[in-house]
């Protein structure tokens, strides 16, 4: 069962991990700065006061967080800011890079698509810390995303950002195939994947083809 108490230490340790103070990720949610302040915890005659869903919702979105990353954060004796067991620790200023080719070999993702195992090489994140916590990077590799990425490029990527229709993306399906693309059209069922280059078709795969699919944030254009 979540405890007052428990809830509102994973929430700091949520913005302590962004280097935030509880005001700042109030801010940075779109909420009153004074929504996650430790006097709004508990209403004047000593009755617990308890965070919003709708507020968690807006903080796991405003820092790229996913809700199993926010429950590990429920775990008793889990340091404040700490990553769940097989993540990247934040690092200022740098994050994991791989090139597309190792990225579809398999070995270097978590079924969340997170990074994880052995081989990564480590490159500075160019937008700046502060977010780094599970973020990596995709070296492009090849012609096939011309004219928009060239071979070479970098793209940093946020497995735990929401994705919408019109985010330019990477997807890796189950058969190890990783390709970055814009989102068309996402159901249930399945998605619609528009391509980057003129010269190569358009994509559709049945939900149970895609492995994972995390939103690109930044390329080294």
């Amino acid at each position: 069962m979540f405890s007052h108490d428990a809830i509102w230490r994973a929430l700091d340790a949520l913005a302590e991990r962004h280097r935030l103070s509880p005001s700042g990720l109030a801010r940075r949610a779109g909420l009153d700065p004074t929504t996650f302040n430790k006097s709004k915890r508990q209403s004047t005659d000593g009755r617990e006061r308890w965070p919003s869903t709708e507020s968690i919702a807006k903080v796991l979105d405003a820092t790229g967080s996913t809700i199993e990353q926010f429950l590990e954060l429920l775990r008793p004796g889990r340091p404040p800011g700490s990553l769940p067991e097989g993540n990247f620790p934040p690092q200022p200023g740098s994050i994991p890079l791989l090139g597309f080719a190792q990225a579809g070999a398999g070995g270097f993702f978590d079924d969340g698509g997170f990074p994880a195992g052995q081989g990564w090489d480590m490159v500075e994140f160019p937008a700046g810390p502060g977010r780094t916590g599970g973020v990596y990077a995709l070296e492009i590799q090849g012609d096939s995303m011309m004219p928009l990425y060239r071979d070479g490029d970098v793209l940093i990527v946020d497995p735990g950002a929401q994705v919408r229709r019109g985010d330019r993306v990477v997807v890796k399906t189950r058969d190890g195939e990783v390709m970055a693309k814009v989102l068309a059209r996402q159901t249930l069922r399945g998605i619609e994947l528009l391509s980057l280059n003129p010269n190569h078709p358009n994509r559709t795969f049945e939900s149970g083809d895609i492995d994972w699919i995390a939103r690109i944030i930044w390329a080294s254009q």
